[in-house]
């Protein structure tokens, strides 16, 4: 008999955190999560998403055996801004069965008609500010830093559910062997044409400032992504959790700032993959080896992921877009970086997605969000 039971203890939590670890021990290509991030991000009081949001988790018991999870989450940032009842579901994983993963959407569902909601939305973890979308192409290979993994009958597992796909989300794959490097090979010339025509500097992102760059690049995340599906403005609490964790990866040479008169117009992230490394520590636990694996091989990673990329409406299609992406794999070339994973991308963003079937990108990966009416 399969019970679903609420969370509401740290050692209840610790299972939550590690079950996946159980679930995958056999699967070469996942990746753990990093035990204390998890547990942070799951903890109200310890990350800024619960300053205006509510998360309840679920785990579902065959006898002793927990054989599934699952976080039912009421974003009320997101639905304040889109003028929405939606309900999301976050941190799904299950064995491969249908009754468990019914059972878990029902206790996810009816604690969500409990808060008034009137639609769900997912996965996200717990937001589309962070991890989201279900993996649905793409198996044959570990997931890049901050993009999520499961297996494949999870599709079977929601389908039968009744939910129904909102929108894919894309990832690329852009090799230095493949790639069409037009865009370097112009670069100078694209650069020097904004400089003089639009007044705009591009430049690398001043870690000695780098408080104050934050504030700035928040501001042009927020007004940039606007328009995107499912977008919800990052709070300042949030985006500043968000860049100290970034920081202890970040690398100038792939953060990259496009500026007209001390204003910040557009920007690229890229951050190395360091899934390379985390696959290889144990239940993501850092302690007592992991760090030093953090550590080590950190100088062996070979890809990057290309994490987010923005421009503000008013000054798209001068040519920035290309100088940004171009800057990223001008300054990877002659090190160890062999390429990089552009993700994730609106399968509607048909200009983005464009430029990277132009640059001889791979679409290789796809996600899905799915909703249905509760």
């Amino acid at each position: 008999m399969t019970l679903v039971l609420p969370v509401n203890s740290k050692k209840d939590l610790d299972r939550f955190v590690d079950f996946p670890h159980d679930l995958y021990k056999d699967d070469v290509n996942y990746v753990p999560e990093i035990f204390i991030g998890q547990r942070d991000l799951l903890s109200p009081g310890k990350h800024p998403f619960y300053e205006h949001s509510k998360v309840q988790l679920f785990l579902a018991f065959a006898g002793d055996r927990i054989t599934g999870r699952i976080a039912a989450i009421h974003n009320r940032n997101h639905n304040q801004f889109i003028g929405a009842k939606d309900g999301f579901f976050g941190f799904f994983d299950c064995i491969d069965d249908q009754k468990t993963a019914d059972l878990l959407f029902k206790s996810a569902i009816d604690w969500l008609k409990q808060e008034g909601l009137n639609k769900l939305v997912g996965p996200a973890n717990p937001s589309t500010n962070d991890v989201c979308g279900l993996l649905v192409e793409g198996f044959d290979m570990p997931p890049v830093a901050m993009m999520p993994y499961n297996a494949p009958y999870y599709l079977r597992l929601i389908e039968n559910i009744g939910l129904k796909k909102k929108t894919d989300l894309l990832a690329y794959k852009v090799m230095h062997e493949s790639v069409n490097d037009k865009s370097i090979r112009m670069l100078d010339t694209l650069q020097n044409r904004l400089m003089e025509r639009h007044g705009i500097v591009i430049r690398k992102v001043n870690l000695k400032d780098f408080k104050n760059e934050v504030v700035k690049i928040r501001e042009i995340y927020n007004i940039a992504w606007a328009e995107n599906l499912g977008f919800v403005p990052t709070t300042e609490a949030e985006f500043e959790y968000l860049a100290k964790d970034l920081k202890m990866i970040l690398n100038p040479d792939y953060c990259l700032l496009a500026e007209k008169d001390d204003k910040i117009v557009g920007f690229i992230l890229a951050i190395p993959d360091i899934n390379q490394i985390l696959i290889k520590i144990k239940k993501g636990r850092l302690l007592p080896t992991g760090i030093f694996k953090l550590l080590f091989l950190k100088k062996k990673i070979d890809m990057l992921r290309i994490l987010t990329l923005g421009v503000i409406e008013e000054y798209r299609k001068m040519g920035i877009e290309a100088c940004l992406y171009g800057g990223i794999i001008k300054n990877s070339k002659g090190t160890n970086i062999k390429g990089g994973e552009c993700s994730w991308m609106l399968e509607e963003n048909h200009m983005m997605n464009r430029a990277l079937d132009q640059m001889n990108g791979e679409l290789y990966k796809r996600y899905r969000l799915f909703e249905k009416e509760i």
